[in-house]
């Protein structure tokens, strides 16, 4: 009787599985660490949105007050003895600010930063600029110029941007010469701060 007992280790080689093993471990953990900082980013930005969503509610409660305020004065101001009133105060208080502005002071300035080439057709009373504009003594001049070629407008309002007295010009129309006027006429509106 025989027996067939394998007696050559070369015929089934060594395998090499405490690498494979340490490989996966270390594969494990770094997948665990990596849940793990999720679930604190997580329940930090859970954390972080509940201090935002407290904020939003105080800032909608100040809102509503400050509305409720504002329509309680808005109903005063509506009433017909009051309604004269103030819209005659609005009235004085844009007549002092025009008054306020030298037109002397704003044809000198303008005669500083106005090319050769271009002319000053027309200029209307200054406009009393928004309340939110940040400064008491700023006006918005309408201007109409006029210049024989149509490049020769893009010195003034490189001029006027650049400009610590003035500021970016806003085009609110254009014309072409006519037989008449031989000029390209331009109407600008431009914010203006006096110094006085």
């Amino acid at each position: 009787m025989k027996f067939n007992v394998p007696i050559n280790l070369a015929s089934q080689p060594f395998r090499r599985e405490r690498a494979e093993v340490a490989l996966l471990a270390s594969i494990g953990a770094a997948l665990t660490i990596s849940l793990l900082v999720f679930v604190v980013l997580i329940l930090q930005d859970r954390g972080d949105v509940s201090v935002i969503r407290k904020r939003i509610r105080a800032d909608q409660q100040t809102l509503a007050v400050v509305q409720r305020q504002q329509a309680q004065s808005q109903k005063v101001i509506v009433q017909p003895d009051n309604a004269d009133v103030f819209s005659k105060s609005v009235f004085y208080n844009q007549l002092i600010a025009r008054r306020a502005v030298s037109w002397t002071r704003v044809f000198d300035d303008l005669t500083r930063i106005m090319p050769a080439d271009v002319q000053l057709i027309a200029l209307r009373l200054p406009q009393v600029a928004p309340e939110n504009s940040g400064d008491k003594n700023h006006v918005e001049l309408d201007m109409l110029v006029g210049a024989r070629q149509p490049q020769a407008i893009m010195p003034l309002l490189k001029k006027l941007q650049e400009s610590p007295l003035f500021g970016p010009a806003e085009m609110s129309s254009q014309s072409p010469p006519t037989q008449n006027d031989p000029l390209f006429r331009y109407r600008l509106s431009v914010p203006y701060v006096q110094k006085f």
